[in-house]
């Protein structure tokens, strides 16, 4: 799919950040059920919980993340939007109008990690950005555009 991205309307910040939330919804009930199936487990084979223990804590920490990569990597590569980008009518493209590689997905959710880890303020500078780019679009060199109402 060729999208003609000079004719492309980019989405304002509230509407970034209506995916955002509409995603956390979907993402903490994701959570909720890998945590249940990594933390059950391993208390059942270790019979405490793995608050205790700070490399088990460290690792859940990293398993929690690996899996909102992944929520972000398969919706991305996988029709360019999310259910929260889908009700808001966002899609993510690289710089050309292409659909995004499985390696441009995971280098995306690097930089929106890092974006967002400072308050935000990697999101919010789309605010002052002469072309409403974040700082993970501008570093993974792609971009959200506003899907036309069907």
């Amino acid at each position: 799919m060729d999208f003609d991205i000079t004719r492309a309307q980019t989405p304002s910040l509230l509407r970034r950040l209506g995916a955002i939330v509409y995603d956390g919804l979907l993402l903490v009930g994701i959570l909720m059920i890998a945590t249940g199936l990594v933390s059950i487990p391993y208390g059942l084979i270790t019979g405490s919980d793995y608050y205790h223990n700070a490399l088990a804590l460290n690792l859940m920490r990293l398993i929690l993340l690996a899996v909102v990569g992944a929520f972000f990597v398969y919706f991305w590569t996988h029709g360019g939007q999310t259910l929260g980008m889908r009700a808001w009518r966002l899609r993510v493209l690289t710089d050309e109008g292409q659909p995004l590689t499985t390696g441009a997905a995971i280098k995306r959710f690097g930089w929106a990690f890092v974006s967002l880890l400072p308050a935000g303020l990697g999101l919010l500078w789309s605010l002052f950005d002469g072309d409403k780019l974040a700082w993970h679009d501008r570093k993974s060199q792609t971009r959200l555009v506003l899907v036309a109402k069907q």
